[in-house]
């Protein structure tokens, strides 16, 4: 039972020194870029929401309204 203990302990300290190694290889993009991108991804997302509003908006006029 002692042994199985130390065994994992060793697994668990073993892989978090992997983690903090790899860590440091990390290569993070500049503060500069993170913001474009985010308006980027902000402003796509509001363009396919609007598109998909009108969408609904064009099949409601198009389609009648049925109720079951």
């Amino acid at each position: 039972m002692n042994d199985n203990f130390e065994n994992t302990k060793n697994a668990i300290i073993t892989y978090f020194k992997g983690v903090r190694s790899e860590w440091g290889k990390i290569t993070w993009p500049e503060k500069n870029q993170v913001v474009v991108e985010t308006f980027f991804v902000v402003a796509i997302v509001f363009v396919f929401t609007v598109f998909i509003y009108l969408v609904d908006i064009i099949f409601n006029a198009i389609l009648p309204h049925t109720h079951i």
